[in-house]
C-alpha cells in the first residue's frame, strides 16, 4: 500500500518529500498498538475512518490489522472528495484490501449499522474534527483516535475579556485557541464516557498539526463522572466564548 499511495518505491525506499508521512504513519500505528487490549480479541473489527482524505491511516489501519495481526477486519472511509474516494477503491481492490471500502459523502449523514469498535481521523479540517468525534461519540465507539488540522472556529468566536492580555496579539490568540478547542474537545469526550489525553503524533518540527486526542470509553454517560465533565465543557466554552451551551451526551442536549 506504501508503493500505491507513493510513499515508497518498489525497492522500499522512502520518498524523500514522503519520509515525514512514513513517519506519521508508523507513529500512529503505535499509538494504535497501545489500544489493542480495549479493541476486541475475536470476531470481526469495526473500524471507520472519517473525513478520510487520501486515506493513508485507512491502508496501514487496515494493513496492521488485517495482514500483521490477522484480525477479521470491515472498515470504511468516508470523505466528501468523489475523486479521491474513487482512487481509494480502486487502489483497495487491487491491493486484494476486501475488507475496506470508501464512501463518498458527508460524515454527519453517514450512518454505521455495526458497533464501531475505532473511529479514526487525520487532520480533519477545523470543525471537521468535531463531526468526527460527535460521531463516533454517537457511535459509542471503543477507541477513538483524531488528530485535528487547523483551529479556526474558536478565534472567530473568542469573546473573553479575561483572556484579552492573550487574545491581542494574534499569533498568541491563534496558539491559545489551538489549545482551547482540543481541550474543549477532551472535555467533551470525557462527557460522553472517555478516558481522554492529548499525545503527540510526531515531532513539532515535521508538522504543527501534531496533537492526537484520544478516547476510550470506560463510563456511562450517565454517570456522575461524566456529569460533572458535561458541566465543566459548558463551564469552559460559556468563559471563552460568552455563550451558554450544553454538551451532547448520547445524542441528546
Amino acid at each position: 500500500f506504501l508503493i500505491a499511495l507513493g510513499v515508497q518505491d518498489e525497492n522500499g525506499r522512502i520518498f524523500d518529500k514522503k519520509r515525514s508521512k512514513f513517519r506519521q504513519i508508523n507513529r500512529f500505528l503505535e499509538l494504535t498498538r497501545d489500544c489493542l487490549s480495549h479493541l476486541p480479541k475475536t470476531g470481526e473489527l469495526r473500524i471507520c475512518d472519517l473525513c478520510c482524505g487520501k486515506s493513508y491511516l485507512s491502508f496501514a489501519a487496515y494493513h496492521y490489522f488485517a495482514n500483521v495481526l490477522h484480525c477479521e477486519v470491515s472498515m470504511t472511509g468516508v470523505d466528501l472528495k468523489k475523486d479521491v474516494i474513487e482512487f481509494c477503491n480502486a487502489t483497495a481492490r487491487d491491493l486484494g484490501f476486501d475488507g475496506l471500502e470508501f464512501l463518498h459523502g458527508d460524515v454527519n449523514k453517514y450512518e454505521c449499522n455495526e458497533h464501531v469498535h475505532l473511529a479514526i481521523s487525520l487532520h480533519a479540517c477545523d470543525i471537521a474534527t468535531d463531526f468526527v468525534l460527535n460521531k463516533a461519540t454517537e457511535w459509542q465507539a471503543d477507541v477513538i483516535l483524531s488528530t485535528p488540522c487547523c483551529h479556526h472556529d474558536l478565534s472567530r468566536r473568542l469573546n473573553s475579556p479575561s483572556l484579552s492580555f492573550v487574545a491581542d496579539h494574534s499569533m498568541l490568540k491563534q496558539k491559545l485557541c489551538d489549545a482551547a478547542t482540543d481541550a474543549l474537545r477532551l472535555k467533551k469526550l470525557e462527557a460522553n464516557g472517555y478516558d481522554v489525553t492529548a499525545l503527540e503524533l510526531i515531532d513539532p518540527e515535521e508538522t504543527p498539526k501534531n496533537i492526537m486526542l484520544r478516547g476510550i470509553r470506560r463510563y456511562s454517560p450517565d454517570s456522575a463522572r461524566c456529569r460533572k465533565a458535561a458541566e465543566e465543557y459548558a463551564a469552559a466554552y460559556e468563559f471563552l466564548t460568552g455563550e451558554k451551551i450544553g454538551v451532547q451526551m448520547n445524542n441528546e442536549e
